[in-house]
């Protein structure tokens, strides 16, 4: 029973993924899926980018946590429209979750949509939630093993982020290991080594990104 139930839901919620495409798409926004464990740097990752963007190019967020709104207050002290979603437990973010935080954004006013999924690196490698790019963010201090115990989100991932890497003298963390576990369950995929606290690294991540929305929509 538990594989049918499985196949109706992420069935169900694959097509509440294609309407929120379609949404983006006719408001030509560009948006990204934002996943990683707890305390990888997903909000300081964005306010990072956010920085080196064109002044032309503005920037949304829909903030996705078990509960509280401390990194929505974060943003949104930027001038960053944001909304919250509080999962009370859940352990990712859903389709039908981002659809009702699209219809309170002003979509007329956004360009780049991050969705700032649930700190997790199980779940959101299986739900859709029809965003353009699935980006993934692994952290230094977390360990050079996770794309080996964690091959899924790995190989769901479009572009991943090392974040971090200012700590690479601190810490034992085998770089070239790391790199092979990608390799072996996503060989395509760029890896982005980058620090949020000294912007090593951001300036190419955003030339990647930049390239990546200008040719969504021309």
């Amino acid at each position: 029973m538990k594989v049918p139930l499985m196949k109706e839901i992420l069935g169900a919620n694959d097509q509440v993924a294609l309407e929120n495409r379609a949404i983006f798409d006719s408001n030509r926004i560009f948006s990204i899926n934002l996943m990683a464990s707890p305390g990888a740097g997903k909000t300081s990752f964005i306010l990072a980018t956010a920085e080196r963007l064109p002044k032309s190019l503005k920037v949304g967020v829909i903030e996705g946590d078990v509960a509280s709104n401390l990194d929505a207050q974060a943003i949104a002290s930027r001038g960053i429209p944001v909304i919250q979603i509080n999962t009370g437990g859940g352990c990712h973010l859903d389709a039908p979750m981002v659809q009702s935080a699209l219809n309170r954004l002003p979509l007329g006013e956004i360009n780049l949509l991050f969705v700032e999924n649930v700190g997790n690196l199980v779940c959101p490698a299986y739900f859709s939630l029809g965003t353009h790019l699935n980006v993934l963010i692994a952290s230094i201090p977390e360990g050079h093993d996770k794309p080996y115990k964690y091959p899924d989100i790995f190989a769901a991932a479009d572009a991943v982020i090392l974040n971090k890497v200012d700590l690479l003298p601190l810490v034992d963390f085998d770089l070239e290991y790391f790199r092979r576990g990608i390799s072996m369950v996503n060989p395509a995929v760029p890896l982005f080594p980058v620090s949020c606290k000294t912007g090593e690294g951001l300036e190419e991540w955003v030339k990647w990104l930049l390239l990546r929305v200008r040719n969504a929509f021309s």
